[in-house]
């Protein structure tokens, strides 16, 4: 049997700079300080490239019996149309559908990279991503509010009718640190916490897995590794409907967003 204390060793040779490594790789720079290609930024765009792909090509032929990714992107753009867009938004929806199938399919391919091995690391466990698309997300909301409903529109959203005016201050600033501060804080913390914790738990098992299967030698060689194996295995699997659904609410969240915005009656 090894020494743990060797193991260890061996496993920490892995990470030399520290277990932020699970989280930065060095970037490639261009110019030593500016420019600089990391994982993140691969992944962003090989993500970006493959949502290209699925509909710019599964959309270049209009067959009257879609076949192959013709079918694929038909059914997808189909599933955010009715499942998200008019689901919540009504009629008004069909046109937001784009919007919405973009910030969907972006973030569904950016989230599964954490199950692809070697990688097993998904972009938006980096704060910035979710920032960054829930800025997309609030300001495209508050955009909307105000060119539906004019200048008053914030007034609007804080002052709900039928409050009673002795309580009318309490409730605006309630309505205010609710609608236009908790919100897109809201997405960026749900999107980014749900993502970093199951890189975490992925890398966890693999480490286990790893570390059990050096120790181990004779005729039981990897026999403990089994377990962490198999726990490995199935939180892929879970990882992947947690890609799924955490894309799904942040779109679902955006357009129930945008649909309030629009509408009068809060």
């Amino acid at each position: 049997m090894s020494n743990p204390i060797t193991v260890a060793t061996d496993v920490a040779a892995l990470f030399p700079y520290g277990i932020s490594e699970l989280f930065n790789w060095k970037g490639m720079a261009f110019d030593g300080t500016l420019w600089e290609i990391n994982k993140t930024v691969v992944m962003s765009l090989v993500s970006t490239v493959i949502c290209l792909a699925l509909f710019v090509v599964g959309g270049r032929k209009q067959a009257l019996v879609p076949t192959g990714m013709q079918n694929v992107a038909e059914v997808s753009y189909e599933f955010v149309d009715k499942g998200i867009a008019t689901e919540v938004m009504g009629h008004d929806g069909h046109k937001w559908t784009p919007f919405l199938g973009a910030m969907f399919f972006w973030l569904f391919f950016i989230n599964i990279w954490s199950t692809v091995p070697f990688v097993m690391y998904p972009a938006t466990s980096r704060i910035a991503i979710p920032l960054v698309l829930c800025m997309v997300s609030y300001f495209t909301f508050i955009g909307v509010g105000f060119y539906k409903q004019g200048p008053l529109y914030i007034l609007k959203a804080i002052f709900p009718p039928g409050v009673p005016k002795a309580i009318a201050p309490l409730v605006a600033a309630i309505e205010l640190v609710s609608k236009f501060a908790v919100r897109p804080f809201s997405l960026a913390v749900r999107l980014f916490a749900n993502m970093f914790a199951g890189h975490i738990l992925l890398a966890l098992f693999a480490l286990m897995t790893a570390a059990l299967v050096e120790m181990n030698s004779g005729a039981y060689q990897g026999f403990l590794a089994i377990f962490p194996f198999l726990g490995l295995i199935f939180m892929v699997a879970f990882e992947l409907l947690v890609a799924f659904l955490q894309a799904y609410i942040f779109t679902t969240l955006t357009a129930v967003y945008i649909a309030e915005a629009a509408s009068e009656e809060h």
